[in-house]
């Protein structure tokens, strides 16, 4: 049966539409930005200091798919770069989507965690996505539009040792499902599992998960594009969903 007729769904439905991606310049958000591009969508890329990158990243994008992506540099805890972020997306199109790939790891044990490692992650993985998902709506003055927020299985099953970066996204969590609630427009997580980018990579190099893979826990390793797909899915125009989070871990939560 062909759904597309059922779901709205149409390749070009997202053309002309600028969507921020704050830390859209790594492996995750460059699968993102690609994808989103391939379907005439404007991502907009901010990335915290790595300039070289996001120009690269635009200037593959801009050669594959004629889409000009505006880059902006600058940490989101700063109003005056999430401004930036949401200026560009307004010139660049119709402001319409954000998604926060930011993050840091924070991979400290709570038993020897200070008091500053954990307002650390807090910052960098709450506080930052959430002001910029506040001035974002704003911007919008109730005009359609979607965020999707950024977490992970480890704010959705229980990881000995993850403390410090699961429990800000776990607060990420339920913040989206307030404002989903809130807020005129569509919010919901994406929650991605071992993936071979963005925080997890070194740890998938490492050998920290090759026991998932060995007892048949998971499948495979995850990559961008499962991520990335997910995502669009969430951001496309007309969908009737809201408040919900989707773990993209090969069903590795379930089994935890």
């Amino acid at each position: 049966m062909n759904l597309v007729p059922f779901c709205g769904y149409s390749p070009n439905n997202m053309k002309g539409k600028s969507i921020i991606l704050a830390g859209g310049s790594g492996g995750l958000g460059a699968a993102v930005a690609d994808d989103l591009a391939a379907r005439g969508a404007i991502p907009v890329i901010g990335c915290k200091r790595n300039r070289d990158r996001a120009d690269a990243l635009a200037r593959t994008i801009v050669e594959k798919y004629g889409v000009v992506a505006p880059v902006v540099v600058g940490d989101i805890l700063d109003q005056t770069v999430r401004q930036q972020l949401l200026d560009a997306g307004r010139r660049a199109g119709l402001l319409y989507g954000m998604v926060p790939l930011v993050g840091q790891p924070a991979r400290v044990p709570i038993e020897t965690a200070t008091e500053l490692d954990l307002i650390e992650s807090m910052r960098e993985n709450f506080i930052g996505p959430v002001l910029l998902a506040r001035d974002f709506a704003a911007a919008l003055a109730g005009a359609d539009g979607a965020i999707v927020f950024i977490s992970t299985m480890q704010a959705i099953g229980v990881f000995s040792g993850s403390t410090a970066y699961a429990a800000p996204k776990a607060a990420l969590i339920h913040t989206a499902r307030i404002l989903a609630k809130q807020w005129p427009i569509r919010v919901n997580v994406v929650a991605p599992g071992v993936n071979n980018a963005g925080m997890a990579e070194q740890s998938v190099r490492s050998g920290k998960y090759d026991s998932f893979l060995e007892k048949g826990m998971i499948p495979r390793f995850g990559q961008p594009s499962d991520v990335a797909r997910a995502i669009t899915f969430f951001l496309e125009p007309g969908n009737y969903v809201t408040g919900q989070i989707l773990a993209v871990d090969g069903g590795l939560t379930t089994k935890m």
